[in-house]
């Protein structure tokens, strides 16, 4: 099979379960904007040479799929996605990026007072470019929840979560790259 189906030549796609809806439609463009996410955390992930940042992009990359399927499955779907084996965005995902953001902020080098300039590394700059795209999905994912009203709360938490965590990550590099480091121990 061909990836160009041809489906979408009219301006329309399907969700999971085949519902067809406009490209234009605010699910499409929410789980567009956590997949432009994913892409920017790959970058930064290919970019780092810090074991724990790739580690801590890859596990997020793989969060992010699970994400992604819940945002691309229709409300009235979401039951039938569960039952075929798929999972969910949950509050131990949160958990996870609050736990690895809790033992980052234990380095008092990571803490700024005021605005951190974008660019002092390649690979902060990465992170910085992901952090903004997750900043703007995670606006997606509030207005699409404001729209629909019943949407998975731990998808916002967690994007909340994952920019803070990019954040830190590129304040991170940038020390790292400072100091030398190529790999935490």
């Amino acid at each position: 099979m061909s990836i160009a189906t041809k489906t979408g030549d009219a301006g329309e796609t399907s969700l999971m379960y085949g519902r067809r809806v406009s490209k234009s439609d605010a699910r499409v463009d929410t789980y567009g904007c956590v997949d432009e996410l994913n892409a920017a955390l790959g970058v930064a992930r290919v970019t780092a040479d810090v074991g724990f940042i790739t580690e801590q992009l890859l596990l997020s990359q793989e969060e992010l799929i699970l994400l992604m399927g819940e945002l691309a499955t229709a409300p009235q779907d979401l039951e039938r996605y569960v039952n075929d084996g798929y999972r969910l965005t949950t509050s131990a995902m949160v958990d996870r990026l609050t736990a690895v953001i809790d033992e980052l902020e234990k380095d008092k080098l990571l803490h700024y007072k005021g605005w951190a300039i974008p660019g002092s590394t390649a690979v902060s700059a990465t992170l910085d470019v992901a952090r903004t795209t997750c900043r703007r999905a995670e606006r997606r994912v509030a207005l699409l929840a404001e729209q629909e009203g019943d949407l998975n709360k731990d998808i916002l938490r967690y994007l909340n979560r994952l920019s803070d965590l990019c954040w830190l990550l590129a304040r991170y590099a940038e020390h790292a790259q400072n100091r030398g480091e190529t790999k935490r121990v």
